[in-house]
């Protein structure tokens, strides 16, 4: 389809633990489409972070195909996937994986090094991210001078740096608090209305409860895949009623 992105067939993922096969993925097969917003679910042991690293081209399935943007990236090596990592999948993780010794523009300008961008042209387009996640006056300040939610806005400019295919974001509120996770899903929000396409693996209802469609998995296979009618949205009332800086 001209719309899809992202197309799986008959996923499997087994992993030998000594003499014992562990099922990971038992079969998967589902699409998502361009400007999909999609939250993925399922208890621990149900094969959701198995799922993805696949989605995020860290890891190859034992049998299947994978899809991404008409290419079929189920067989490529390491080498192969790198590059496809760096191109298409924008990742934001729980625990944000910023340089410590790094400013907030050098962690964010890391990707394009890779993407083979001139010095000049990283720092341009890592200032204009930082800048949509209003962080242009952070820019030059380390990790341990930033709060949590800071932090995890630098993680998203990051992700954004390269415009990527996908954002895949792994448990992105895990290690926030309440008001700083609604900060954030206000700002996935406004990425997805500027055209993204968002992957969001959660465990937590109310965060799964912003998604357009919400995929469970239990034991390795899609318990169930549904459009919500009614997604959770941010207002501005919640993201200014503690005062402090929203992202928007």
């Amino acid at each position: 389809m001209e719309n899809e992105i992202i197309r799986l067939v008959d996923i499997k993922r087994f992993f030998k633990v000594g003499a014992e096969v562990v099922k990971a993925l038992q079969s998967i097969s589902l699409t998502i489409n361009k400007n999909e917003f999609v939250a993925l679910m399922g208890p621990s042991g149900s094969g959701k972070s198995t799922l993805m690293n696949l989605l995020g081209c860290l890891d190859t399935p034992t049998s299947g195909e994978y899809w991404l943007n008409g290419k079929d990236v189920s067989k490529l090596d390491d080498n192969n996937l790198a590059e496809i990592r760096n191109k298409e999948i924008g990742f934001v993780f729980q625990t944000f994986n910023l340089l410590p010794r790094s400013t907030a523009l050098e962690n964010v300008m890391l990707p394009l090094i890779y993407a083979g961008y001139s010095k000049a042209k990283r720092m341009e387009k890592a200032i204009g991210v930082l800048s949509d996640v209003s962080l242009s006056d952070r820019m030059n300040h380390k990790p341990n001078e930033l709060s949590g939610g800071q932090r995890q806005r630098v993680a998203v400019a990051r992700a954004l740096v390269n415009n990527p295919s996908i954002i895949l974001a792994d448990e992105p509120t895990g290690n926030l608090d309440s008001k700083t996770s609604i900060e954030i899903m206000g700002l996935f929000e406004e990425i997805h209305a500027s055209g993204n396409t968002l992957i969001v693996v959660t465990h937590e209802e109310d965060i799964a409860r912003h998604a357009h469609r919400i995929i469970r998995l239990i034991d390795g296979y899609v318990e169930s895949d549904d459009v919500n009618e009614n997604p959770r949205t941010v207002s501005y009332y919640e993201t200014h009623k503690f005062g402090g800086n929203a992202p928007f």
